[in-house]
């Protein structure tokens, strides 16, 4: 592999980091004939780029770059052999450029603003205790099934007007569908994501169907009645936004749940720290963000012709910004191998950056805030068991499966 560089390896998909930073110091630019990405790894070429109107998520407004795209490339990100993911998903407005991308946008950030996403956390500590309810008699429950899960897939439901008896179903398609973004997807699964996205699209139709004419205040009944200057959303449209909403809304924020929780098992003292300071939720949530990055890979097209800090890059080829290695770059953070709670600065690009900059942020916020302090408030501490399954084998995503803990209660 070039550089070193084998995401796939045991080693890496167990710990990355140590890879990162030897990439930093000895190939902080390098191209990777596998990936056919020219990959970035420290912190101010990701953290720049990201906000560098010359690369984008999409390459078809830019047709002369898009002509000369590599063909492997192209069918890779548009594959022609699943048209349904690609027509739903590659079409949703995190894949587009503006003037399509701020228009869909415009109609989906008011449900995501700080002070929406602040009134919804009494519900999500309802759903947090009654979790951990379930499993005080038991003094140990699997994690990501019976908390990482259930907090923030009970605001999407809510907000995607979904009943909770079918919230299950969205979360088994969500996990089919973003397997396709990864290089290591196989046929197989290429052929469920497509199938999920076909049985998402024909339950989200009969949704929309029943919520046309309501008055009901969730975010599809917004984007149903939204208009903007005479515009208003497609049902295909409506559709992507909500498979959209489902995915990034969910399987980010159970990933950092997840994380966040083996990084706390691992450094006890930092729990015990968190526990004696509630107050510094916010700092803590930023730096478990920081320090195991649930989204590590974030591709971005060369829309023309550009040198950058030396490196030549053609338009119509790719980049990859390796966001976990920004994270631990040490030319922006102190010791960044070292888990600090009260870690500030802290200018991680967990979000990404620039237009594309996360709609969810605010929300994502408050659900970590909420499944921690709700844990910090119940449990003493905790551990993982030894049972703990092996990480997902993927570069863009990084999180476990299953992640069975012992808890003591208070």
């Amino acid at each position: 592999m070039t550089a070193g560089f084998d995401p796939y390896h045991p080693d890496f998909i167990s710990n990355p980091y140590p890879v990162y930073a030897r990439l930093r110091q000895r190939h902080p630019v390098f191209y990777d004939q596998h990936w056919n990405l020219t990959f970035f790894s420290r912190h101010a070429d990701v953290y720049q780029i990201l906000r560098d109107r010359r690369f984008g998520r999409d390459i078809r407004h830019a047709p002369a770059a898009a002509a000369r795209v590599d063909p492997q490339v192209y069918e890779r990100i548009y594959p022609p052999r699943y048209p349904v993911w690609t027509r739903m998903i590659r079409d949703s407005f995190i894949d587009l450029e503006p003037p399509r991308h701020t228009r869909i946008r415009r109609l989906v950030q008011w449900a995501f603003s700080r002070r929406a996403s602040q009134s919804y956390r009494e519900r999500m500590e309802i759903e947090a205790n009654q979790r951990l309810d379930a499993v005080a008699g038991a003094g140990r429950m699997e994690a990501i099934s019976e908390y990482a899960t259930p907090i923030p897939l009970v605001m999407i439901g809510e907000l995607m007007g979904v009943p909770p008896e079918d919230q299950p179903r969205l979360v088994e398609w969500s996990h089919q569908i973003v397997r396709l973004f990864d290089q290591g997807c196989t046929p197989a699964e290429g052929e469920e994501a497509e199938q999920a996205v076909i049985n998402f699209c024909a339950y989200m139709k009969e949704l929309i169907a029943e919520h046309r004419g309501r008055d009901a205040d969730n975010l599809l009944s917004h984007l149903i009645r939204s208009e903007h200057e005479g515009d208003v959303l497609s049902e295909e449209e409506l559709i992507s936004t909500a498979i959209l909403v489902l995915n990034a809304g969910h399987e980010a924020t159970v990933q950092a749940i997840g994380n966040g929780l083996m990084a706390l098992a691992a450094h006890p003292d930092q729990w015990r720290r968190w526990r004696t300071d509630p107050g510094m939720s916010g700092t803590a949530v930023e730096e478990l963000l920081r320090y195991d990055t649930p989204l590590q890979m974030f591709e971005r097209w060369v829309t023309e012709d550009l040198e950058w800090g030396g490196t030549p890059l053609e338009g119509g080829s790719k980049v990859g910004l390796l966001l976990g290695s920004a994270n631990h770059d040490e030319e922006v953070f102190s010791q960044p191998e070292r888990l600090d709670l009260g870690r500030t600065p802290n200018p991680h690009v967990s979000f990404g950056g620039g237009v594309h900059y996360c709609v969810g942020v605010a929300l994502a916020r408050e659900e970590l805030k909420v499944a921690f302090e709700v844990l910090l408030d119940r449990v003493r501490s905790f551990e993982v068991e030894d049972a703990a399954g092996e990480r997902v084998p993927s570069l863009v995503f990084r999180g476990v499966p299953e992640l069975p803990v012992s808890l003591e209660f208070d």
